[in-house]
């Protein structure tokens, strides 16, 4: 029996650094989406300070911007919705900070607590609003930058499952 391991074998590719891929200095794929909000949340030096709560519409900033994205910090006092809507031709990563907001789409109704992560394609329709007590925070990333929020008049119901 070989005891040879892959590491004894083809060497520690950590240790070959033209193998390895270097980082992308702005992401490029879902994933990376992802990845860069769950960063930016654990990061909450970077945000925290800028937080402002309106109590007539939902507060926004823009956090961030690179080639074709967008990072965009939001505040909900309690009562505050997005009504129903989409993002056009933009994709999306909706990522909780503080608090909790409720999503309504066609597949059903979510709590989304601090960590909570959606991610949306172009047309995605949905409702998203704070419903509870205290107020909330949300970051979103937006792929190509958000340029359309088509507002929708009903409000999203799910799809009745089929028998």
């Amino acid at each position: 029996m070989n005891s040879d391991s892959d590491l004894q074998i083809a060497g520690d590719i950590l240790e070959v650094p033209h193998l390895l891929q270097a980082p992308r200095e702005h992401p490029a794929t879902v994933a990376e989406f992802a990845g860069l909000a769950r960063a930016i949340a654990a990061d909450r030096a970077q945000w925290d300070h800028l937080v402002r709560y309106d109590a007539v519409s939902r507060w926004y900033h823009r956090l961030r911007t690179g080639p074709g994205y967008e990072v965009w910090l939001l505040s909900w006092v309690p009562g505050q919705g997005s009504g129903r809507h989409d993002h056009g031709p933009s994709s999306g990563v909706l990522t909780v900070l503080d608090g909790t907001l409720t999503e309504h789409s066609r597949s059903g109704t979510r709590a989304l607590r601090p960590g909570a992560q959606r991610v949306f394609a172009p047309g995605y329709a949905h409702e998203v609003l704070n419903d509870t007590l205290e107020p909330a925070v949300s970051l979103h990333v937006y792929h190509p930058g958000l340029t359309e929020m088509t507002m929708h008049a009903a409000r999203c119901t799910p799809t009745p499952a089929t028998a």
